[in-house]
């Protein structure tokens, strides 16, 4: 798989973790520290992400990192 879909499937599941929680990008932004932008693109497969951040995502999410991958 090259890295663009990777990234795009990735963001997808981010996202829809969120949504199934009824969490808003506000509120995930909040409760991990990551500006609410850096969310959007990571949650549409824009942009590549610290694993300490997709840490703090899962952790607000209730799930582990490998969920998301």
């Amino acid at each position: 798989m090259d890295n663009n879909k990777f990234l795009i499937e990735m963001g997808n599941k981010i996202r829809a973790a969120r949504k199934a929680k009824n969490i808003t990008l506000q509120e995930m932004s909040v409760a991990t520290n990551i500006a609410r932008d850096n969310l959007s693109i990571v949650e549409r497969g824009l942009r590549n992400c610290h694993i300490l951040s997709l840490k703090s995502m899962a952790d607000v999410l209730g799930m582990d990192v490998k969920d998301f991958l």
